[in-house]
């Protein structure tokens, strides 16, 4: 089924109930409908149709969802950016992709103007937030209007491209990870069916609408015929937990940087949040002790803990009464999800052997943008099937639950052994006072390369290297312990909330590879 047509149904079944919720705004499926349709009728006199990509730089509101739906009913597609990229890379974008129209925000407008003419592009510009737009631009209220064009039954189909997300992955380039309505339908399908979701639920929102993982809430959102309830950031977690507490919110999905402040808060009594019927966790492993305190402080809340890829939405979920005796699992494939662990050799691995996860299913992506090179390396024919090659290391038990290892790139070759960070970085977050924490390899000439642990203490508590290194050594092995140890005052983070330490010489990174 086509995305934008769970809204039309949500819109005749149910119009008068809240769909989204965005600050003070509070939009009905009715009201919803409606003004998709208007950006629709503006697109379209505008030139946009079937096809033809729109891009979006936008922060979380209800303009955003409202240019999904209306070029989802245009048979157009949406590329979701976030707005902190830079002229450089939009350009870059904009060149690739050749939008007929870009919806921003005033703050925004002179960077894309900047980057429409280093792409040397004159798509329409539309401003969300002004009453008069400056020259150029156009207000998204005075759009012109006409009547939307009538497309022959069976005209649009699930197989056409929804959607364009960038990622820059390991390449620092962007590529448009291809999505079509069918990927989107059946991954969101089947999010809903082990999350229950229903027209009761009430989901907010901070992950932004440009990320795979935030586009999931909004779709899932409209499958259920529930509320979405936007905020533009985690910048203040109190005011967030005032919010859930105020509309009564029953999903709650993050990222483990932010489970990690709620966890460190000392005077939140558990239970605070009654109505709160589940929490998920994806874009990153959760730590164990993170996850121990997030059930200590939420006992009445399921916890889903999941893996996913720009490339395929969604591989696998854990089920929350696993999350106590195997924390250290991303769970099972989602049904319907073909999965396979292979070795450097290109052929399985034995359970419990490592190598890189592939992915089978209807939600494995249709390419890259424009990039067939990209997409024959990331797609395998095997079998007669499209396989996705992940890039990420997994080992499966003997119960068929899967364990993330590592990114490929990120193993850290030292004294000869092969240290996954993500494993030592576990370790660092068992040691009470330790807020965030990250691992990487440095060059050294004697071992190759060396661990290297950057911590952040938590607020009021002092740790020492000698501390780290001690703990460390009494839960791992000697070749795995830091070498190395650098405090710091926070970790740099992508938009969506992981830590990448990568970031930390550039200037900013708006797009997140490893979703869900």
């Amino acid at each position: 089924m086509r995305i934008e047509l769970y809204l039309h149904r949500n819109a005749e079944i149910r119009p008068e109930a809240v769909a989204v919720v965005s600050g003070s705004r509070r939009m009905t499926y009715r009201a919803l409908a409606d003004e998709v349709a208007r950006l629709a009728s503006g697109l379209s006199a505008l030139g946009t149709g079937r096809g033809d990509r729109v891009v979006f730089v936008l922060e979380n509101t209800a303009e955003a969802v409202i240019a999904f739906f209306a070029v989802w009913q245009l048979g157009a597609m949406a590329c979701p950016l976030h707005p902190s990229i830079k002229a450089d890379k939009l350009a870059e974008i904009l060149t690739r992709t050749a939008p007929t129209a870009l919806i921003t925000q005033a703050r925004t407008n002179r960077m894309v103007s900047l980057a429409c003419e280093r792409a040397g592009l004159s798509p329409t510009v539309i401003l969300t937030d002004v009453e008069t737009a400056p020259d150029g631009a156009i207000a998204f209220h005075s759009l012109p209007s006409c009547a939307l064009p009538q497309l022959p039954a069976r005209s649009l189909d699930e197989d056409d491209l929804a959607l364009l997300i960038h990622t820059s992955g390991s390449t620092g380039h962007p590529k448009g990870v291809m999505l079509t309505h069918r990927n989107l339908d059946f991954a969101c399908s089947t999010i809903c069916d082990y999350l229950g979701n229903d027209t009761r639920d009430v989901v907010l929102s901070v992950l932004p609408l440009s990320f795979g993982y935030g586009i999931t809430q909004m779709v899932t959102m409209m499958m259920a015929g529930g509320t979405l309830v936007l905020e533009r950031s985690f910048a203040f977690p109190r005011a967030i937990l005032e919010r859930l507490a105020e509309e009564q919110v029953t999903g709650f999905p993050l990222v483990p940087a932010m489970a990690g402040l709620i966890t460190a808060m000392q005077d939140l009594q558990p239970g605070l949040l009654p109505h709160l019927r589940y929490m998920t966790s994806a874009a990153a492993a959760m730590p164990p002790a993170v996850t121990q305190a997030l059930q200590r402080l939420f006992p009445d809340t399921a916890l889903f803990l999941m893996y996913g890829q720009t490339e395929c939405i969604r591989t696998c979920y854990l089920a929350p009464e696993r999350a106590a005796d195997t924390p250290l699992s991303v769970g099972r494939p989602l049904p319907g999800t073909q999965v396979q662990i292979i070795g450097e050799d290109g052929t399985p691995v034995a359970s419990g052997e490592t190598g890189e996860l592939q992915v089978c299913g209807p939600h494995v992506m249709a390419g890259y943008w424009r990039d067939e090179a990209a997409t024959q390396r990331a797609l395998v024919l095997r079998g007669g099937q499209r396989w996705l090659k992940s890039g990420d290391l997994f080992r499966q038990d003997g119960d068929g639950l899967l364990y993330y290892v590592a990114r490929q790139d990120d193993i850290i070759k030292t004294r000869g052994e092969k240290v996954s960070p993500q494993e030592v970085e576990r370790a660092l977050y068992a040691l009470p006072g330790v807020l965030e924490a990250a691992v990487e390899g440095v060059a050294d000439p004697l071992f190759g390369q060396v661990v290297k642990a950057h911590v952040v203490p938590a607020p009021g508590v002092t740790l020492t290297e000698r501390m780290v290194r001690q703990h460390c050594a009494e839960h791992l092995e000697d070749f795995m312990v830091p070498k190395l140890v650098e405090f710091r005052d926070a970790l740099p983070k992508t938009s969506t909330g992981k830590i990448r330490l990568s970031l930390a010489n550039t200037v900013s990174e708006d797009t997140e590879g490893k979703v869900a």
